[in-house]
Formats: structure tokens, C-alpha cells, sequence
């Protein structure tokens, strides 16, 4: 049987520094990462892919804004946003898969699933947000929004002006799992869980979007886990895990176990914004009953080495 696994893409699989995230921009990349995930189709595996979306949904919310402001429309709330970028992001990996394959000769479908994922109401996040999104205002602008809208912003550390912020809740459920184990143990590549999920809490047996961002890392473990991967990768844009990272003793991991993991992570080695939300992704996949999490850049795939190895 072909071995299942997940694959979460960074934010550098469709939008590098430095770039503006035109559409040519982001299918070049978009078709890179995809080209570079060919070694583990031709493995046999069936593959299921979460990805990111903070620039893009960055974008939706200014576009909303100069549409309020030029004319009159209606700013979306968080949810929905993420549910625009799911669809974006979701055709552009699509195209990419499909263009490489015409070229491979190889047969086989891609689908993307918008998809919503239950987070608890009473999730303390939600009372102490601390998830930057959008674009940065002044101080009045700032106070102006939050007046108007309820939203909370909080002052950026580098003094880049003042930014508004959401939960960041634990994800509990995937809409739609079954569909997508089915799918991808049938030989379809899935695309789910964009940009972490579309976040929704259920009150009163009704489903409600809520204003928040919910992590793709452990949105993509939570998938991992939920369907039975063999493996989960996550794709970033150093070639492995570090400790002492970018200082004279910089030292690369290659396989490390939970319990070293979660010493590393108590000890400061990585930071939140960058490599401890995906140890944290692994540490969970691994817990679970996975196999193994394989942390490493797209083009590292296919190598049997590559990375660095969360095991059990």
C-alpha cells in the first residue's frame, strides 16, 4: 500500500522576501514547492498538503479596507477572509500540480477542500489575543477601527505603527476528515486546512466564524493524526532545525526524540515566530501515534537524510 502522509507549506513556498505576492510571483513559487514534492509521488506516496496564508490574507483585509473606504463595501470578518485565501491559494497549487504533471505524464487529480476547523469558545486565547494580522495603522487610525469595529490592536515592537490582533486558539476538529482520507487514500492529492483553517465555533448547534487565525502547523498535525499519516512534513526555509541558530555554535539537528524536543523548546532554542510553532506541530503528530515529523525546505525532498527527525 502507498504510505499517507501531510505536508504543511511555509509562507516561503508562496511568497519569498522581498516580493510584492504578484500572481506570477506566487505560481513560480508555488510551482517550485510542488515540483519539489514530485520525489515523494514517485516513493508512491498519497499526499495531503496544508499551507499558509499570512501575506495573502494580509492582502484580502487591505483590499477590503480601500474598498470600504472608496466604496462603502462592507470589511469582512476574519473567517471569511481565511476562506477567500483558501480558494486563491488552493487554485494555485492546483495549477502547479497540474501544468507539472502534463509535463511528468502523470495522471492523477488535485482537490482543494475549503475547509472550517472547530476551536472551543472558552479557548483562553480569545481573551488575550496576540496574533498580528493585516496592515499596520497610526495610533487615531488605530483607535478609529477599533471604535468601529470591536477589533483590539496592539502596538508593534519595531515601532512599525499599530496592527490588529486575533486569537491564535488550539484546533479540535476538521470539517469534512472523512471526505479527505478518502480522497487521498483513493490517489487524490488534497489540499486542506488553508492558512490553518477557517475558524469556527459551534453554539447552540449552530456553526459560527470567529475572529482568529488558527496555526497551520498544528492544523496540518491535526490532520496528520486525524487520517492516519505514516509521516508529516513541514516545509520552511532553512534545511534543517537548529540550535544556537545563525551564532558561531550553530549546531544542525538530524533526528531528535519528544523528550529532546521539548527540552530544546523549554531550554529557548527556537522562537515563536519562527521554528517553535512547528516542533510543537511535530511534538503533537508524534505523541499521537505518528511515525515520524521531518522538518526541512521543499527542495530537500526526495533525499532519505533530509531534515531533522522528531521520532517518538
Amino acid at each position: 500500500m502507498a504510505k499517507l502522509a501531510v505536508v504543511a507549506f511555509g509562507g516561503n513556498a508562496l511568497l519569498r522576501s522581498g516580493q510584492k505576492g504578484t500572481y506570477k510571483e506566487q505560481i513560480e513559487n508555488v510551482s517550485q514547492t510542488c515540483q519539489s514534492l514530485l520525489g515523494l509521488l514517485k516513493q508512491d506516496y498519497n499526499i495531503v498538503i496544508g499551507h499558509g496564508n499570512g501575506p495573502q490574507v494580509g492582502n484580502v483585509m487591505l483590499q477590503h479596507e480601500a474598498g470600504n473606504k472608496t466604496f462603502g463595501l462592507q470589511i469582512m470578518p476574519m473567517d471569511f477572509c481565511v476562506s477567500e485565501t483558501q480558494g486563491s491559494i488552493g487554485y494555485l497549487i492546483e495549477q502547479g500540480f497540474r501544468n507539472i504533471f502534463a509535463k511528468e505524464n502523470i495522471k492523477k487529480n488535485v482537490v482543494t477542500i475549503v475547509t472550517q476547523v472547530e476551536v472551543d469558545r472558552e479557548d483562553p486565547m480569545f481573551k488575550n489575543p496576540t496574533k498580528p494580522v493585516g496592515p499596520y495603522y497610526d495610533k487615531d487610525e488605530a483607535d478609529a477601527y477599533a471604535a468601529e469595529t470591536g477589533s483590539i490592536f496592539r502596538e508593534d515592537p519595531k515601532g512599525n505603527g499599530w496592527r490588529k490582533v486575533v486569537a491564535s486558539p488550539k484546533p479540535l476538529k476538521v470539517a469534512n476528515i472523512d471526505i479527505v482520507k478518502q480522497l487521498a487514500n483513493a490517489g487524490n492529492i488534497v489540499v486542506t486546512v488553508g492558512g490553518g483553517g477557517i475558524p469556527v465555533v459551534v453554539k447552540d448547534n449552530q456553526i459560527i466564524g470567529v475572529e482568529a487565525v488558527i496555526d497551520k502547523d498544528l492544523a496540518s498535525a491535526l490532520v496528520a493524526v486525524e487520517i492516519g499519516a505514516d509521516e508529516f512534513y513541514i516545509l520552511t526555509d532553512v534545511p534543517k532545525v537548529y540550535l544556537n541558530f545563525k551564532k558561531p555554535n550553530e549546531k544542525a539537528l538530524d533526528t531528535i526524540t519528544i523528550a529532546e524536543a521539548k527540552q530544546y523548546l523549554q531550554e529557548g532554542h527556537f522562537t515563536e515566530g519562527s521554528m517553535a510553532p512547528k516542533v510543537r506541530a511535530a511534538i503533537y503528530f508524534v505523541e499521537s501515534g505518528g511515525k515520524e515529523c521531518i522538518i526541512t525546505e521543499a527542495g530537500q525532498l526526495g533525499n532519505p537524510a533530509c531534515g531533522t527527525r522528531i521520532v517518538r
